[in-house]
């Protein structure tokens, strides 16, 4: 009877509440007159973070009240399925005729055939939020698009005249969510500017990086993430004239626009210098009439390929970067060190300005802009740079990685081909670092200097960038054939190809197999394709061996590392055997060999103990605070978008609670495990490592067991040569060389040839040699008895980049990579990070013999 009386209560209630809470409905985006934001949302722009969903609904706002001269693209979603969208800005009469606009673009550049109309707009993109928590922009681009939909705004009218605007309001809405979402949740109801309050302390892992946390302006060239590779595609489909990014930085900092710092990557033209100093003219004009505080040439460089000023900027762009002082720190009020206060709407107030100041400059240069982009094709095509005419990638190499690196260059809009004959010609080989007779196979890969995108082309494949200054913001080295571990060879020479690929090589053991149920089937391990295609094997119940010795069988050679499927052992599943092997090579491009007997010509034959079997192994994974995020975003994104392999991911907050018996590897990225590993910790992980556990450590993970107890790393002694021999004024240094004294003790991101022992698993499926890329000094001994000292760095090992002089001296007689016994378990260490930002795609196997090979 109560609950009759209560729920009849309720009833009434809601039937007396629905008028109200039918009132309170948003209004339909095309309701009523165009809205400011402020009208809008309810509140005024810096007053609080806007969730993403809340500004695409102010976007669609805009659009739908400006018919004819607005267009909404939805170009894609993230990992955590926020949608990504771009508006299109023009005049109604540029609007209608868009597609031919985006069209002639492209034949100005020489990307697609038919006659060119030079009178045409200038197209400017304007990427906002790319670092999530870096969220200004993403409130300021909701009043950028009110002023491009204003009618009223005759000066932005007039403007418009001569571009289309390409808004990108927020590039990385999962990281942008994760810190507005904690920020508002975590703010007091009046913002407190103390920089000690939790408002102003951001949690583990932040939300600067995407769903994986990869940081996204660090992805444009290598686009490994799925936003990166979606937005690509557009980007490549309009090339616009100018392209400006906008950034936030550290809080007690004001603001930056270009001119950028030295060093400048040797490739930019002198348009594209001088438009530097054109567009920091306009900026500048501003920001003194509103008496705000910038800096320019400083910190913020265009050298490195892979950012979102420098990846336009090589394909014919004007590519800048804007920063504002706050970050995510920053929140919606800091008192800063010098005890002014930082609020959210100036910095929304800048990076509206800059915006504007970035149409406007586009706009009354507009036909300079076209005319230069032209010219900066053109000259592409019929008078590369530098002394290389053309790049080949041995097709003898692996053809997983050979395929991979043709992948990429499809997406970049790079076209190759295919040698025509065998040739011998002088040029640059990448495995010995010299300059030699090389020889040219038919169908190698070629890849022409003589096309549009042959600066990039030249700025990705160059063995070694000029760099005109050592003091650089990030990576000096990233050339392709390093970076995918593939022979290759720079030539001075043009090199005849053909545009017609080599037939696709048949899955041998198929259709080709002398009968249906073959003895075992054999596959060859040498990249990504054949972990993955492993990893798919084992998850479905197939057992699978590796060969741990040469040896030939039926006319063909197999080396250390190749799978041996055998139908003994397989017998549960029947039939099924052959249709899982051959369905699993065919979706991953993995060749099969059929084999109809288990006799070896030379070497083991398939029963021999040589052929040991493989485990699936349960993996762990380790994240929280005291982990680099980043670090671990590369692993948690190998297991889950790259191999396809289960992974569980572990806490370090409740870490010391698992039992790790239930895992048999566990990996530690790189990070400081000095509270999250205590005495008692790490004693159970060593016991659990005697019981058959697997430790896989990377980098930092790696350098805190360096010295403790029954790891048998260790650092190597202090430099005392330097010392010796110093005079007596060494001490006496200037003040203003501090920086450029320290660079002396860093490896910027250079490839260096680490020398492989390939009898050992770990290294399983390379050469003698792998190409590491060194962003830190491994600065250990060799491992003494009861390790394997795997991948060593000897004299003479530089390969590219920048490393300063007292990092050389260390990066000499200095370990890498290796394993150690303990008890019936082992310790993988690994002190570079071979899936670092996931391009470095000649370290994945590496990575892969880690989990599957070791310790089998």
């Amino acid at each position: 009877m109560l609950y009759s009386r209560l729920r009849a209560a309720c009833l009434l209630l809601l039937l007396l509440w629905a008028p109200r809470l039918f009132a309170q409905t948003p209004a339909t985006t095309t309701d009523g007159p165009l809205l400011t934001p402020a009208q809008f949302l309810g509140y005024k722009l810096g007053t609080q973070f806007t969730p993403h969903a809340e500004v695409l609904r102010y976007v669609e706002h805009i659009v739908q009240h400006t018919p004819g001269q607005m267009k909404l693209e939805r170009y894609g979603k993230t990992y955590e399925n926020r949608p990504l969208e771009l508006v299109y800005v023009a005049t109604a009469d540029n609007m209608k005729q868009l597609d031919n606009i985006r069209h002639n673009n492209l034949r100005l550049a020489g990307l697609e055939k038919g006659a060119v109309q030079r009178q045409q707009p200038a197209v400017v993109w304007l990427s906002y939020n790319v670092h999530g928590n870096e969220a200004v922009s993403s409130e300021a681009v909701m009043e950028v698009l009110y002023d491009l939909a204003n009618p009223q705004n005759q000066q932005m009218q007039q403007w418009l005249q001569n571009l289309v605007v390409i808004i990108d309001p927020c590039v990385n809405p999962d990281g942008r969510d994760r810190y507005a979402m904690w920020y508002n949740r975590v703010r007091n109801q009046k913002a407190n500017a103390s920089p000690y309050s939790w408002e102003h302390r951001e949690p583990w892992p932040g939300g600067r990086y995407n769903h994986y946390y990869f940081d996204l302006n660090r992805d444009w060239a290598w686009q490994t993430q799925q936003e990166s590779r979606q937005r690509i595609v557009v980007y490549n489909q309009w090339l616009p004239q100018v392209h400006a990014d906008f950034h936030e930085m550290g809080p007690n900092n004001p603001y930056y626009f270009s001119p950028a710092a030295k060093p400048f990557h040797a490739d930019l033209t002198e348009w594209q210098r001088k438009f530097q100093n054109i567009i920091g003219d306009y900026n500048r004009q501003v920001f003194d009439k509103n008496n705000w505080l910038y800096f320019t040439r400083e910190t913020y460089d265009l050298f490195a390929p892979f950012y979102g000023d420098t990846w336009p900027s090589f394909n014919g762009a004007i590519g800048m970067t804007y920063e504002q002082g706050g970050g995510g720190p920053a929140g919606i009020s800091y008192t800063k060190t010098d005890g002014d206060t930082l609020t959210l709407a100036q910095r929304i107030a800048h990076h509206h300005a800059t915006s504007l100041a970035t149409i406007q400059a586009a706009s009354d240069r507009h036909t300079d802009l076209i005319r230069e982009f032209q010219t900066f094709y053109t000259n592409a095509a019929t008078k590369p740079k530098g002394e290389y005419k053309s790049f080949v990638l041995a097709g003898s190499g692996d053809p997983g990685q050979v395929r991979a690196l043709t992948q990429y260059l499809d997406r970049q809009q790079i076209s190759y081909g295919y040698a025509n004959k065998r040739s011998k010609l002088k040029g640059f080989d990448y495995t010995t670092g010299k300059t030699d007779n090389v020889q040219v196979e038919a169908n190698d890969v070629v890849i022409s200097m003589y096309q549009p995108k042959s600066t990039l082309v030249k700025v990705l494949f160059e063995p070694k960038s000029t760099l005109e200054d050592s003091l650089t913001y990030d990576l000096t080295s990233w050339s392709l054939p390093y970076a995918f571990g593939l022979k290759a060879y720079a030539l001075k020479n043009q090199v005849a190809a053909s545009a017609t690929r080599p037939a696709p090589a048949t899955v041998k053991g198929s259709a080709a197999a002398p009968n249906d149920k073959p003895y075992a089937y054999l596959a060859r391990w040498n990249s990504l394709s054949d972990v993955q295609f492993l990893g798919r094997l084992l998850q479905q119940g197939v057992k699978a061996r590796v060969a741990e010795e040469p040896f030939e069988t039926e006319g063909q050679k197999y080396q250390r590392g190749t799978l041996v499927i055998t139908r003994t052992g397989n017998e549960g599943l029947g039939d099924k055997l052959d249709q899982l092997v051959r369905a699993q090579a065919d979706s991953v491009g993995v060749t099969v060999q059929a084999v109809q007997s288990g006799f070896s010509t030379t070497g083991g034959d398939l029963g021999s103990r040589s052929v040991r079997p493989l485990r699936q192994p349960n993996v762990a994974l380790l994240a929280g605070p005291g982990v680099d995020a980043t670090a671990f975003g590369e692993v948690w994104h190998f297991f889950e978008q790259q191999l396809g392999y289960p992974v569980t991911v572990l806490g370090t907050d409740y870490f010391s609670t698992v039992p790790l018996a239930k895992f048999d590897v566990l990996i530690l990225p790189d990070g400081n495990y000095t509270e999250i590993m205590p005495e008692r910790t790490l004693e159970n992980v060593k016991d659990w490592v005697r019981a058959g556990g697997k430790l896989i450590a990377l980098e930092g993970a790696s350098r805190f067991l360096a010295g403790k107890k029954d790891f048998l790393l260790k650092a190597k002694p202090a430099d005392t040569t330097a010392t010796k021999k110093a005079g007596p004024y060494t001490a006496l240094r200037r003040y203003a060389d501090s920086e450029r004294e320290q660079i002396g003790e860093r490896v910027q991101g250079s490839v260096y040839r680490v020398q492989l022992d390939n009898t050992h698993p770990l290294a399983f499926g390379y050469g003698s040699t792998y190409y590491a890329l060194l962003r830190d000094t491994p600065n250990y001994r060799f491992l003494p008895k009861g390790g394997w000292n795997v991948g060593v760095l000897k004299k003479d090992s530089y390969a590219a980049g920048f490393a300063g002089r007292k990092a050389q001296r260390v990066l000499t007689d200095s370990f890498v990579i290796g394993t150690q016994d303990l008890g019936r378990g082992q310790v993988v260490y690994l002190a570079d990070n071979p899936l670092f930002r996931a391009f470095w795609q000649g370290g994945k196997l590496l990575f892969g013999n880690a989990i599957f090979m070791v310790g089998q």
